[in-house]
């Protein structure tokens, strides 16, 4: 044995004695902690993180209709570079920080709830912040990064929480946590419509930060861990790094690339429905991006339902080809028909809304292929932040191309093309039906049997 390695070895003796010890110490209080998959402090928790999850992930699903008025709005409208990134550069980080927050708190469980506290502070000092912008950076730097920061804080410890205080009826609370940013993107898009159009930009946003603390604030006294956690409880390196043994496995990379390709087209309706309803002669875009958010609702229970009935391949097929369907069949058509909008922003949001979970499945998958998987070489939160953080980089990627392809001075539409295939418009939809499409190749690996 080389001599490097006797301390890990030491340390991961000194781990599972301190375990055993604070096992024993415990073990008289475990009647006395709150009850798992119901009861009062379960269903409280489980309130608070739906409602968290609705209010820290409605503001960047509704960035279509900020990105429309700073586009249309002075200072920004003199220089509309780069405003699309706002939006995707904040759930592209929300994604990308999962691993790295995952990471941290199995590091230093102790942080967990305090995390939470912190992390609001810092959501409201980016709106607040934000309100104060004059160049498209400062909003990437504000809205984007500062927010997205902040949001990992928050976000992210539920996870875990969930783990502790939901073990039959997992898939369920997951569903019911999920099914909340779909009711935020319900009302972000028209509460933010009506609140720049009434009080201007500037004004509304300081108005939200104060909501914003005023909102979340009570949640966070009853989402916390349901076992308290030792202050003496440090997991070593060796454990983490040996809960990230699903990576080797076939199955894991076939669906994460998936997971980034998705990623990579679907916030494309999310950012540009108002900007082309608004091209288009409609006055319906916050209403097309609240539907489509909504829609997510029963996408994420259905879908979350379905994945623990049938493999997760056959739930990443159900959800790609309605999203490729919906994207190239009533997007595609619609030109300026205001119907078969509204029709697409609902099918595509119960079906591209409704990927998320296969997240759920993805992780049953992983520990099924994974040797030890069920013993700690499949860790929940690893799988978690690694998912997330695949199609964290097709979020942040999905800004700068998109823009290109809609204000590319060579790309102007396909003449001749039916519907919104002959606007500036066409290639956008074009790519986000072609991602959509290509996600379905971890459905084809498996019909294969490649994996």
């Amino acid at each position: 044995m080389a001599p490097d390695s006797e301390p890990s070895r030491m340390e991961l003796r000194e781990y599972v004695g301190d375990q055993q010890i604070t096992d024993r110490s415990n073990a008289h209080e475990t009647a006395s902690l709150p009850s798992v998959d119901g009861g009062k402090a379960a269903w409280l928790f489980l309130s608070g993180s739906f409602c968290i999850e609705m209010l820290l992930w409605g503001f960047p699903f509704s960035f279509g209709v900020l990105q429309d008025y700073y586009s249309t709005h002075p200072p920004l409208s003199r220089h509309p570079a780069g405003i699309s990134a706002i939006g995707t550069t904040c759930s592209g980080i929300m994604y990308l920080g999962a691993p790295l927050v995952f990471l941290a708190f199995q590091r230093w469980p102790i942080f967990l709830r305090r995390s939470l506290f912190v992390g609001l502070a810092v959501v409201v000092l980016a709106v607040f912040l934000s309100s104060f912008a004059t160049k498209t950076w400062h909003l990437v730097l504000t809205q984007g990064i500062i927010y997205a920061i902040g949001g990992n804080l928050v976000y992210y410890p539920i996870y875990s929480f969930i783990d502790e205080w939901f073990v039959r009826r997992k898939g369920f609370a997951y569903g019911v946590m999920w099914a909340g940013s779909g009711c935020g993107g319900l009302a972000g898009p028209l509460v933010l419509h009506w609140g720049v159009s009434k009080y201007g930009v500037e004004t509304f946003l300081r108005g939200w930060s104060i909501a914003l603390f005023v909102l979340i604030a009570p949640f966070l006294y009853f989402v916390k861990p349901r076992i308290p956690p030792s202050r003496s409880h440090r997991a070593p390196v060796r454990a983490i790094i040996a809960g990230f043994g699903f990576v080797k496995t076939r199955q894991f990379w076939a669906i994460e690339i998936c997971n980034i390709i998705q990623g990579l087209g679907y916030f494309v309706p999310q950012l540009y429905l108002p900007t082309y309803a608004r091209v288009n002669g409609l006055h319906s875009g916050s209403l097309l991006v609240s539907l489509l958010n909504v829609a997510q609702v029963p996408g994420v229970m259905v879908l979350s339902a379905l994945s623990d009935k049938v493999p997760v391949y056959t739930v990443i097929l159900i959800s790609s080809l309605g999203s490729t369907l919906a994207i190239f069949l009533l997007w595609g058509l619609a030109s300026s028909s205001t119907g078969l909008l509204i029709t697409f922003a609902l099918c595509y949001g119960f079906f591209a809304g409704g990927f998320t979970a296969v997240y759920a499945g993805a992780a049953q998958e992983f520990r099924r292929v994974t040797p030890g998987g069920d013993t700690g070489r499949a860790d929940l939160g690893s799988m978690m932040g690694l998912l997330g953080g695949g199609r964290g980089i097709g979020n942040v990627v999905c800004g700068p191309v998109s823009e290109a392809l809609l204000h590319g001075s060579s790309v102007a539409g396909w003449k001749g093309a039916a519907g919104a295939y002959a606007g500036s418009f066409g290639p956008l939809i074009v790519f986000a039906g072609t991602t959509a499409a290509l996600t379905m190749s971890s459905w084809a690996a498996k019909a294969m049997k490649i994996v």
